[in-house]
């Protein structure tokens, strides 16, 4: 099994999970991703998304997981082939939170591009733009060491 290690700076890691958690526990009982299911009979629909909303919770608590005590006391996370699944979802969800909620003033393309003075904004916004790179690292990361070259560039390994 692939598996790898990240030392992360403690100093900057720390007030963003945080961030994390907050946003985690605010999805405790709302999708990140809504879906449309109005089709869908009541009884199922509610239960779908129940299931989806649990799903959502667990992918979140895996990504809080990884900050445990031994990363409060070493700096480093593990990443494997058995969590990078979660993980992608958790930030995918939590990013999308951040998005929608604390990043709504901020351009896409501002976004996307890191072309942001950090200092010129608000607080709570700079903590949170600074969890959507750090979340977006992390995704990066999963991607290019545990997930199948198919995802990262179309080739078959």
């Amino acid at each position: 099994m692939k598996r790898i290690e990240v030392k992360l700076s403690l100093a900057v890691v720390a007030p963003l999970l945080d961030v994390v958690k907050s946003v985690g526990d605010s999805l405790h009982d709302d999708l990140a991703a809504p879906v449309q299911l109005e089709q869908i009979d009541d009884d199922l629909r509610n239960d779908w998304r129940d299931e989806l909303i649990a799903a959502q919770n667990g992918d979140v608590a895996n990504l809080l997981a990884l900050f445990d005590s031994e990363f409060f006391s070493t700096g480093v996370v593990n990443l494997d082939e058995d969590n990078a699944d979660a993980i992608l979802r958790a930030c995918a969800a939590v990013r999308l939170c951040l998005r929608q909620r604390h990043l709504r003033k901020v351009s896409d393309e501002d976004l996307e591009g890191s072309d942001i003075l950090l200092e010129e904004l608000p607080e709570d916004q700079r903590r949170a733009f600074m969890c959507y790179l750090f979340l977006a690292t992390v995704q990066e990361l999963v991607i290019e060491h545990l997930e199948p070259a198919e995802y990262t560039d179309g080739a078959q390994s």
